[in-house]
């Protein structure tokens, strides 16, 4: 199957002229992360979300939803194949908020783009879920920075005893580079995703079976949902936060805020 691109730029609010430009790619890039929102409510409500084309569309495209790393990164992923972008699919390992010393596993997705008109290739993520995440591709070379306003990254090698480099994406926090995640340039495939989307969404242990999260970016604010705290950042860093009163609450936020809609009847655990 192929995905309906008219149906999937109507989504994000995109149009322009569809050749697989770098300016074509930062553009879908950037309204994908404005119309889309993350979230991780099938693992919450105990089912694993599939990542099957046709089941994506229905979800995020046609159905007021959004998804997690595998579902949104799928999408584009595939979108950007049929505008001709030569898309390569990769792994990375979280390391916002790791503690020293901790080794994660390799589960977020991402992808290297190469377009007909760049140099260089880049790396493109919509579904690295907070508010340190890229709003544009960045060039995959080291010690690259991006402005992508309101946010900065870049690109730097991090040590590592493998054979292949290790590159580590970086947030600027106003004053320091907060390091998000690592990964190396091997190639992933379909079913590596779709076991590693099994594991983090079945597993007991697994984060995103313990509470709802969902991130929002629009203009001007970033939100974030994590069980009942909802937080606002402003793009001047400014950070506003409060408690949900309870399950309805919470349901009404990810209807009006993050353009969440559940089916009615929907109960949420805890």
């Amino acid at each position: 199957m192929t995905l309906d691109l008219d149906a999937y730029f109507a989504r994000i609010g995109w149009s322009g002229e569809r050749r697989p430009t770098v300016e074509v790619l930062r553009s879908v890039h950037r309204a994908h992360m404005l119309g889309i929102p993350f979230e991780n409510l099938e693992p919450v409500l105990g089912s694993a979300p599939s990542l099957a084309l046709p089941d994506l569309e229905a979800k995020l495209v046609r159905g007021e939803r959004g998804g997690y790393c595998y579902e949104h990164n799928t999408l584009l992923a595939a979108a950007l194949t049929q505008l001709g972008f030569r898309v390569t699919l990769l792994t990375a390992r979280v390391v916002l908020g790791a503690a020293p010393g901790d080794v994660r596993p390799r589960t977020h997705m991402l992808m290297k783009v190469e377009a007909e008109d760049g140099a260089t290739p880049f790396l493109a993520d919509v579904g690295f879920g907070a508010n340190g995440a890229l709003l544009e591709p960045i060039p995959l070379v080291e010690d690259a920075e991006l402005l992508d306003t309101p946010r900065r990254h870049r690109l730097v090698h991090a040590p590592h005893d493998g054979p292949l480099e290790m590159w580590e994406l970086q947030t600027d926090k106003g004053g320091y580079w907060e390091p998000q995640y690592e990964f190396t340039l091997e190639p992933f495939e379909t079913p590596d995703y779709d076991v590693i989307n099994w594991h983090i969404a079945t597993n007991p242990r697994s984060p995103f079976r313990q509470a709802v999260y969902a991130q929002r970016t629009l203009p001007g604010r970033h939100l974030a949902l994590s069980g009942r705290t909802l937080v606002e950042t402003a793009d001047d860093g400014t950070v506003t936060e409060r408690e949900l009163g309870g399950q309805a609450e919470v349901l009404r936020v990810l209807a009006e805020d993050f353009a969440v809609r559940l089916p009615e009847g929907t109960v949420l655990p805890g």
